[in-house]
């Protein structure tokens, strides 16, 4: 994709203006993370690009980090070893659908637009990702991630939702460029958000970090390649110092996989 991302809500951060509201009111009612966490943090990856298991995976496993990757079956093969290790490793492997359909507004998916989809359609791909996942990887994915962060099928007065679709089978389905860490006292599990990390500095992506434990929340990266910066790259040096910080008990930080934060999230609210 070559559209160009909104920056606009990491300058009200990184100018101090966090969210309106949102401290007041975790305070009064805040969310009980584990062993006296303050916040949770959990790195996502999409795709299955190759620099995942090249470059990210060893940084992660070298700081006992465990990933989420939302992979598109057709490209594990090409490193189908490095994933089994990832598996193997504790890493979440999740599902991100079996073809990767997008708006056919986008050029790579003019002949796989969501515009032409239908719900039955969507179905196929979600169901049909699993089983190519469990017979490449051997396991089941139970969360799930839209391509391009997009939730619709059809057009006009016909596009629907596949929200419903990704609920019923998920535990969570996570969204892609949003613009908030979730608040877990509330938020959709089928729409969880996720903040891009590809293409930011140091600076910008512990902005989001430190205002996630300012506002007791669970923040939900997204990343595509890891390496030197390029596009929808995210840098080896900004990822490092994430995790350096994230893994310094007295920062009060939870960072695992999705499934992980989710399942806890899940039975503290089912407890309260």
């Amino acid at each position: 994709m070559t559209h160009t991302p909104h920056r606009g809500w990491i300058a009200i951060i990184l100018a101090g203006g966090g969210f309106l509201g949102a401290g007041s009111l975790q305070a009064q009612n805040p969310f009980r993370w584990p062993n006296g966490k303050r916040a949770a943090v959990s790195l996502t990856y999409d795709d299955a690009r190759q620099s995942q298991v090249d470059v990210g995976l060893p940084i992660l496993d070298k700081y006992g980090v465990k990933a989420t990757f939302y992979l598109s079956p057709a490209e594990v093969p090409s490193r189908l070893k490095g994933w089994k290790q990832a598996v193997a490793n504790g890493h979440e492997i999740a599902n991100h659908s079996r073809s990767h359909p997008c708006t056919g507004n986008y050029e790579f998916s003019a002949g796989n637009a969501l515009e032409d989809y239908t719900l039955e359609r969507m179905a196929q791909e979600l169901d049909g990702a699993n089983a190519d996942l469990q017979r490449l990887l051997g396991v089941k994915a139970i969360d799930f991630a839209y391509p391009c962060g997009q939730k619709f099928v059809g057009r006009g007065r016909a596009v629907k939702s596949y929200v419903p679709l990704v609920a019923e089978r998920f535990l969570t389905g996570r969204g892609y460029r949003d613009e908030g860490a979730n608040d877990a006292r509330i938020c959709d599990f089928a729409q969880i958000t996720g903040i891009e990390m590809d293409e930011l500095d140091s600076k910008q992506t512990m902005a989001l970090v430190t205002e996630a434990v300012k506002q007791g929340r669970w923040l939900v990266t997204v990343t595509h390649e890891v390496g030197t910066p390029a596009f929808q790259t995210t840098d080896t040096a900004v990822l490092e110092t994430v995790l350096k910080y994230a893994k310094d008990p007295a920062n009060g930080i939870w960072i695992d996989t999705v499934k992980a934060v989710g399942e806890y999230v899940k039975q503290q609210r089912a407890a309260h």
